[in-house]
């Protein structure tokens, strides 16, 4: 004899999971949705104004707390019709059921799940436009900070620790963008989409997405159930956020190292261990590094799942996949919380910084550019001498020993001796002269990276006035519920 719906095993493994995983993510969401959607029903004189307060009443009188720790009974499929059922003891079945007139759980689920993501898209991006803000107090106090440079994991060219920093901004800079654009597209409203193509009702879908704080429409109602870029397109910003952010995150990590030096947590973001009294384990960019590599396979998943999937209404996309996309928003936004506490109290080891530049030969591009601009040598050819002249010096460099060699070498390699004094090589070798002549847009000098820090606050500013917008948008459009339902029941029936 077969199973009656549900299987125990399907109830098992699918509904009663998706039953609470709608009431932990899209209680509040379904319910404002049935509201709004009652009251286009009554505004467009599809159902009575008195059915409609009836209805409204009900929604009303339901306790969210008890709605919020309800367990699913085998009759009712999902949290839909759970709330259906409370609603039909609220008003009676055929009142209740009006509330679903010209509309379908593929347009609701759809509507709900957008708002839900829309939040978290809001929550990640006030996230990174406060990293944005640390790391850049952080460079303001080291503009003349200097580091090396890295280039395929060897020292390099001497920077400042600025510019270094800056570079993060920027590219924080463009997450925020980014999920600027990903908000854009996830809010839009489905609602009025029904099953899949509409309804012959006259309804309004502009008066629903209003109500519901969304910024209009997704169109084409085919489109609005089965086109999941709304999720894909958050799920690469997610992706691209989290390995800027892993990238980085790897930097610190070595930089704590006792073999590099350069950083130091402060106690509140270190552990100790349980058996080595001297150990300080940098956990904090650990938990920031786990959690950002969480988030991208999270993201990467939303792709395995969302890809050759039917172009049309699918549960691939939808309860199980729901979920997994609210964690990865949710664990990208953990981790750069955790990176922005932790670099607000971290130290920077600055003598350590210094003694690395200044103990190798990074300078050495800028000595042969100042062969170029005294000697008129091409650049292949100072490029060739200086090359020379470090290979001579060895492990044993310093400044001076390489000032000696360039000039002690050049009237073999380029048959003369050199005009240029070894005062003015040692100039050329000094490291922050290197860093105040690069004053090309972009580069390390001071009054470059002041300009950088300045054009970021602006776009910080900038950034900062779209999510309070949004934030207000999300905030307010309750208000705007209310405020039909208290008019509505005001007027005559």
């Amino acid at each position: 004899m077969r199973d009656p719906f549900p299987a125990p095993i399907y109830d098992e493994t699918v509904l009663a999971v998706n039953f609470e995983d709608a009431k932990k993510h899209f209680l509040d969401f379904l319910l404002e949705i049935h509201s709004a959607h009652t009251l286009m029903l009554c505004r467009q004189g599809v159902i009575g104004r008195r059915e409609a307060k009836i209805c409204l009443r009900a929604l009303g009188r339901l306790d969210r707390a008890t709605l919020a720790t309800a367990t699913r009974e085998r009759t009712c499929e999902d949290l839909f019709f759970h709330i259906e059922t409370c609603l039909v003891h609220e008003c009676g079945e055929e009142v209740a059921g009006k509330m679903h007139t010209a509309r379908s759980r593929n347009d609701i689920d759809i509507t709900m799940y957008r708002m839900a993501v829309r939040r978290e898209i809001l929550q990640l991006t006030s996230a990174v436009i406060e990293a944005s803000q640390a790391l850049l107090d952080w460079a303001a106090d080291h503009v003349r900070t200097l580091m090396p440079a890295y280039t395929h994991t060897q020292p390099a060219q001497p920077t400042t620790l600025a510019h270094y920093l800056m570079a993060a901004v920027e590219f924080l800079g463009r997450d925020v963008k980014r999920l600027q654009a990903a908000f854009t597209t996830v809010n839009r409203s489905p609602l009025g989409a029904c099953a899949i193509t509409t309804t012959g009702f006259p309804i309004d879908r502009e008066y629903t997405a209003h109500l519901l704080g969304f910024e209009g429409m997704q169109f084409n109602s085919y489109g609005a159930i089965a086109a999941v870029d709304y999720l894909t397109e958050a799920a690469g910003v997610v992706a691209v956020a989290t390995i800027n952010l892993g990238r980085l995150v790897q930097d610190f990590l070595l930089w704590c190292s006792a073999e590099f030096g350069f950083l130091r947590l402060s106690d509140g973001y270190v552990q100790v261990s349980s058996i080595m009294p001297q150990k300080r384990n940098p956990v904090a960019l650990e938990h920031t590094r786990i959690l950002a590599s969480k988030a991208l396979g999270q993201a990467q998943a939303v792709f395995t799942c969302s890809h050759n999937t039917p172009f049309g209404d699918i549960v691939d996309s939808e309860d199980d996949l729901q979920p997994l996309v609210l964690s990865m928003l949710n664990d990208a936004s953990r981790a750069v919380r955790l990176l922005t506490g932790l670099v607000t109290d971290a130290e920077v080891r600055g003598a350590r910084l210094r003694q690395r530049v200044y103990g190798a030969s990074l300078t050495v591009t800028e000595l042969a550019d100042t062969l170029v601009r005294n000697e008129g040598l091409s650049f292949r050819s100072a490029h060739h001498l200086v090359s020379e002249a470090v290979k001579e010096t060895g492990a044993d460099y310093s400044h001076k020993r390489m000032a000696r060699a360039v000039r002690r070498l050049a009237p073999k390699l380029i048959q003369r001796r050199l005009k240029t004094t070894e005062q003015e090589c040692l100039r050329a070798l000094d490291p922050m002269h290197f860093i105040e002549v690069r004053k090309v847009d972009g580069g390390p000098a001071p009054d470059r990276i002041r300009d950088a820090m300045a054009r970021s606050r602006m776009e910080l500013n900038s950034s900062r006035a779209w999510l309070t917008r949004k934030q207000r948008l999300l905030r307010n459009y309750p208000k705007l519920i209310r405020q039909a339902i208290d008019a509505l029941g005001r007027s005559q029936a």
